[in-house]
């Protein structure tokens, strides 16, 4: 099952390394390896990115970073090839994710001894920034005909647990995810609290949005870093949240809800 119908497909600036994702969960289709055990070893490269980091390994760490975004897409795939949907695995993705995004940060920060508001100023930022991308993201894909549900536009209250999942662990992981991404959930949907009465976004638009996807975060903290641009990223990605307020007015101006 495709997360999105056809005609909702869009380009998406974060989502590169997909097509490597889903030779990769093509290749655990038969064997023993869960959704889970991916995203396990998403978060280890992640960690072997944050060690180059401190080693002033710029190169390898940009590689083992771009890693984690391909083995960031092979988990989803993999249980859409398996069938074994999961809130587990969609929360315990998430809340991986944004603690590499902070161990990332304050790696970066402790590199070029930068100060520790700007290093906070920068997680805040690029995790508004994500947020903002997801949001959208999950509307559309609850609007597209046979889209992906997993995820959800409000997370108000744990799910009922799926099949082969324990309702206690789903209920733990929730309450983590809650914690770690409440606040940020909502500031955007107050900044755009009618978004979700949207029938659909265009193609053109999300590919916009799409710049604020995770994938392409790391993407540019991988380019950077090799050359050596890593004194920036911190600063860039405050400066980054400029198009925050742009992207609202267009969906609010340009793509009125009716």
């Amino acid at each position: 099952m495709s997360k999105l119908a056809a005609e909702d497909k869009f380009f998406d600036l974060s989502d590169y390394g997909r097509t490597l994702g889903k030779l990769f969960a093509n290749q655990l289709k038969h064997t023993s390896f869960t959704p889970i055990h991916v995203t396990l070893l998403f978060g280890a490269s992640g960690l072997v990115a944050i060690y180059c980091l401190v080693q002033h390994w710029y190169y390898w760490a940009s590689f083992f970073i771009v890693l984690k975004s391909i083995i960031d897409a092979a988990d989803g795939e993999l249980a859409r090839l398996k069938n074994t949907p999961s809130y587990v695995g969609r929360y315990l993705d998430s809340c991986f994710d944004i603690v590499l995004n902070f161990l990332f940060l304050i790696t970066i920060g402790y590199v070029c001894n930068a100060s520790l508001l700007l290093t906070l100023a920068a997680f805040v930022s690029i995790q508004l920034q994500g947020t903002l991308y997801n949001y959208y993201y999950v509307i559309l894909r609850h609007a597209s005909a046979g889209g992906d549900v997993t995820s959800k536009v409000f997370e108000h209250q744990a799910p009922i647990a799926l099949h082969g999942e324990s309702q206690q662990a789903v209920n733990i992981l929730f309450a983590i995810y809650t914690i770690v991404y409440g606040g940020f959930d909502k500031v955007i949907h107050l900044l755009d609290a009618d978004a979700y009465k949207a029938k659909t976004f265009p193609n053109w638009f999300m590919t916009l949005v799409s710049m604020y996807g995770l994938g392409f975060q790391l993407l540019i903290i991988a380019v950077l870093l090799p050359l050596g641009g890593i004194k920036y990223i911190l600063p860039f990605f405050v400066a980054y949240n400029v198009f925050i307020p742009v992207l609202i007015l267009v969906r609010k101006v340009v793509l009125r809800v009716v």
